[in-house]
């Protein structure tokens, strides 16, 4: 398939810059995945939506500040890193005195590049944070191997910064926002933004009315954003990210299966990673590993009923796998939509519900 069949014509001033005041106040799309049929709701309907005995997937993954100023040792330069997934993580002992500091191993995005050398030393917060370059990947990406004391998220948290898609320009003021009010497992360089609509009360609300809610986790990467460039999309080349399904999770959604539920995804990312950890016979296993399923149209799903999820940018995997949920004519047609009726795309915009 061509990659400019998945393009549309997108405002910028449609692009939301800042998240609404209440989450769950944000604009819904109701998408027939056969029919095509489109509503017009408000988030918060998607109560009166589910039915008991339905699951919703939920992806519990926290973003972390991966975005970190510092500067090389040796030339006082200043150096950027930004942090994209994480090696397993060893001790190592720092001298005679046998104070041990922790090492973790991340791939990096160094910016300016040239920086970057394998050898190069930095140091972060005045040497609260140091790290060496020990390898630079073919797709230009670094590897650093970090040495700091006491617990990695305590120091990001000290030194820094939450990093946003190149598409918000503007600056968040509430950090929080930038993260669903289930995250708890830190490892993301990019919020699951279509569970940024729920909130507390909202999720109780549907807890009540009898329909489940598992937690998986995906990390998710920057490679979310990354534009595909081959003309043909079945040349692209998906990253990868980690993934996590436990025990609890696959028996919830299993038995709603069994009980002729839905199992509905919130968010791509949770979609990712059903469609990567279910068998041929549509029943999802407890596993950890990690994922680069690439989903497009002529995809069979095996895992999921339902998909709520963001708009998407043109040309993205994201629209992609919408289009192999609902169809690529359908897919089109709620995004145009969309745009004549000012609907706000990318991470802090509305949701559609696909079912």
């Amino acid at each position: 398939m061509d990659i400019s069949q998945f393009d549309y014509n997108l405002p910028e001033r449609l692009i939301a810059q800042t998240p609404i005041e209440n989450r769950a106040d944000s604009r819904l799309m109701l998408v027939g995945r056969k029919s095509g049929k489109l509503e017009h709701k408000k988030f918060s309907d998607v109560l009166d939506i589910l039915k008991p005995n339905d699951c919703l997937v939920i992806n519990n993954t926290k973003v972390i500040p991966a975005r970190l100023i510092g500067e090389k040792q040796d030339t006082g330069g200043k150096i950027e890193l930004l942090l994209l997934s994480q090696r397993p993580q060893t001790l190592r002992n720092t001298g005679e005195d046998c104070v041990s500091q922790s090492v973790s191993e991340w791939e990096t995005l160094v910016k300016p590049g040239k920086n970057g050398k394998v050898g190069d030393r930095l140091t972060f917060g005045g040497g609260l944070l140091t790290a060496e370059i020990i390898a630079v990947q073919e797709d230009g990406n670094r590897v650093a191997r970090f040495a700091y004391d006491g617990i990695f998220e305590e120091v990001l948290d000290q030194l820094g910064e939450m990093p946003l898609p190149p598409y918000i320009t503007e600056k968040l003021e509430d950090q929080s926002r930038y993260q669903t009010v289930y995250a708890k497992e830190p490892g993301s360089a990019a919020a699951p933004t279509a569970g940024l609509h729920f909130t507390e009360e909202l999720l109780q609300k549907i807890r009540d009315k009898g329909i489940k809610i598992a937690q998986i986790t995906l990390h998710v990467g920057l490679g979310t954003f990354r534009p595909v460039k081959e003309n043909d999309i079945t040349d692209h080349h998906m990253h990868s990210e980690y993934y996590e399904i436990p025990a609890e999770a696959a028996d919830m959604i299993n038995e709603t299966k069994r009980n002729g539920g839905r199992v509905i995804a919130v968010g791509t990312t949770s979609c990712r990673t059903l469609e990567s950890g279910v068998g041929e016979d549509g029943f999802v296993k407890q596993c950890a590993s990690w994922t680069g399923i690439y989903i497009y149209p002529g995809y069979e799903f095996k895992a999921i009923d339902g998909l709520i999820t963001n708009f998407h940018l043109p040309k993205s995997t994201l629209i992609m796998l919408v289009s192999a949920f609902c169809g690529l004519e359908n897919t089109l047609n709620a995004y145009n939509t969309a745009v004549e009726m000012e609907y706000r795309f990318f991470s802090f915009g509305d949701a559609m519900l696909l079912i």
